[in-house]
């Protein structure tokens, strides 16, 4: 697996598997209607913000990742990341891969913590793999997620130092 900086003809192959996650609303707090114009904008980052993609030998894109500043001015030092993983992909080390990689671009980068803002606590599999890589849940704000299954379920806020 690759993992390099995403370029807008990487945006063809991350729109579909996008738009099918944000759709299904189990684990992202985008519209569930997201049209692609608000969904290119928010992913395809511009500096200081970064977007990646997940390759296999073949060039099929596996998964994407965007890295940014948390917070403007005083919290710029802290940084956030969203991870999708095409679900056709899923299972085969792509998430941990690119939770990794933007760890260490965090780090080397200069940020003192990522910080996840909204993690839908039944997303069991990335919180499982976010406490793996040394995150901790700070706190969970009750009822903060529709899920179109579960109902109300919490959001947490996790965390992990980097330096």
């Amino acid at each position: 697996m690759l993992i390099r900086e995403a370029t807008s003809d990487d945006w063809p192959a991350i729109w579909p598997f996008l738009r099918r996650i944000c759709a299904a609303g189990e684990t992202f707090t985008y519209p569930r209607d997201l049209d692609e114009e608000l969904a290119r904008s928010m992913w395809l980052l511009q500096p200081p913000g970064r977007t990646v993609v997940a390759t296999a030998p073949d060039g099929t894109v596996l998964g994407t990742a965007k890295t940014n500043p948390n917070q403007m001015g005083p919290g710029a030092h802290i940084c956030s990341a969203s991870f999708m993983v095409a679900p056709e992909h899923s299972g085969r080390g792509t998430g941990r891969a690119l939770v990794e990689h933007a760890l260490d671009w965090a780090s080397a980068e200069g940020y003192h913590a990522m910080q996840f803002n909204a993690v839908a606590e039944t997303n069991i599999h990335a919180v499982a793999l976010y406490r793996s890589l040394g995150f901790e849940v700070l706190g969970t704000v009750p009822e903060a997620f529709h899920h179109p299954a579960k109902g109300y379920v919490g959001l947490h806020i996790m965390y992990r130092r980097l330096d």
